[in-house]
């Protein structure tokens, strides 16, 4: 049974940092990708970044390169996204997802395992 538990939201100003993780278990392979989506309120589910979990290569939306980073530590099976120069549209609720796989994928269709989500709120 394959669980992922995200952690690490809050509220934060505008500008300010936060560094979200995904804890996961149950995770047989190491062939599969992590990914992070994010679902604003009254919005569709949004891709964020994508993480091979063997190779480490990674995908990024254009929404938050340069300011998001995906990594992930293999020894802990924990994936982190952290984010910096947060603006107040980054408010949303944070998923991490998984599916076993070696492509990087951003359609969130592709994604078997779901977290319950944190909240991120960004202060003006």
């Amino acid at each position: 049974q394959v669980h992922l538990v995200e952690s690490g939201g809050g509220l934060v100003q505008a500008g300010g940092s936060l560094r979200l993780s995904c804890a996961t278990s149950g995770l047989t392979s190491t062939n599969y990708v992590m990914g992070w989506f994010r679902q604003a309120s009254g919005k569709g589910r949004e891709f964020l970044a994508a993480i091979r979990w063997s190779r480490g290569n990674t995908a990024y939306a254009d929404s938050v390169k340069g300011r998001f980073t995906i990594s992930r530590d293999t020894a802990e099976k924990t994936v982190y996204l952290q984010m910096n120069s947060l603006k107040p549209e980054d408010t949303a609720v944070y998923y991490c997802a998984t599916y076993v796989g070696v492509g990087l994928q951003f359609r969130e269709n592709y994604y078997d395992y779901w977290g319950q989500g944190t909240q991120v709120t960004v202060s003006s």
